[in-house]
């Protein structure tokens, strides 16, 4: 855990102002490319070990334990858990300051894991993410987690970069999320969302997105001969409560402090 006495001032009051009211804030490059290679290499090796022993999920598909059927399938958006569990690279960058800073301005000083995840969108069959609030999932309470979404390839509308609805976090929809029959996904797009609103968010490879835990968004499907690998930490004062248990969400192995004002 960095422990650090003096606060720093990563983001102009005009930026943390338009996070406060739009509930997302593209950042662009931030990762040096010496991190971006090692990210990268890291990042393709826990995939291909994931392949061999199934432990990953294809979100495209319905959830299955059937390792042909994930591998196989026409669409595929894959999902690994806690990547930071799985390398000592997406461990240490949990704690770059780089991150941790703009956190700071967003959040607070103290900040703790939620959960990491790595979201690939392979080439030419990439599948799409429907339309949601990360917290009509999580049901954290307060709702006041903010996500970092790094890219580590260059990401725009054709290869699956992020659509978000400005000011969505303050509409409060994900109390009464429904699945939906064709997706899954925990809401009805065609009926509650006026996509029309979107903004698509391109990022160069290293660059970074944070966006408010109840910011709807979307990424599409990836058709191009680029692949799109992401990852998403997401963090969260501590303190924050499950909505499912009611219980403090501890520190832990799996949720450490990531910093600490003293």
């Amino acid at each position: 855990m960095e422990k650090t006495s003096q606060p720093t001032q990563a983001l102009t009051p005009e930026s943390i102002d338009t996070f406060r009211a739009r509930g997302f804030l593209r950042i662009g490059p931030l990762l040096d490319g010496e991190t971006l290679s090692t990210l990268r290499d890291e990042y393709d090796r826990i995939f291909d070990e994931a392949r061999e022993s199934n432990q990953f999920r294809n979100l495209a598909i319905s959830d299955t334990e059937e390792l042909e059927a994930k591998i196989d399938a026409p669409e595929q958006m894959l999902q690994i858990m806690q990547v930071c569990e799985r390398s000592m690279a997406f461990r240490q960058l949990l704690y770059d300051a780089r991150i941790l800073d703009i956190a700071e301005d967003l959040i607070g000083p103290n900040i703790q894991l939620f959960h990491d995840q790595a979201l690939s969108k392979p080439a030419h069959h990439g599948g799409a993410v429907f339309w949601h609030q990360d917290n009509a999932y999580w049901r954290c309470h307060p709702a006041n987690l903010v996500s970092c979404w790094l890219t580590l390839d260059d990401v725009d509308a054709s290869n699956g970069a992020m659509h978000l609805i400005p000011g969505s976090h303050l509409q409060g929809l994900g109390e009464s999320h429904e699945r939906s029959p064709e997706s899954g996904a925990l809401l009805d797009v065609g009926q509650r969302v006026d996509t029309s609103q979107a903004e698509v968010v391109d990022l160069p490879a290293g660059g970074a997105l944070f966006h408010h835990c109840q910011t709807l968004h979307y990424t599409p499907p990836n058709a191009t001969s680029r692949q799109r690998r992401a990852l998403a930490i997401h963090l969260m004062p501590p303190g924050t409560r499950s909505g499912h248990t009611g219980e403090t969400l501890d520190v832990s192995y799996a949720r450490p402090m990531l910093r600490m004002r003293f």
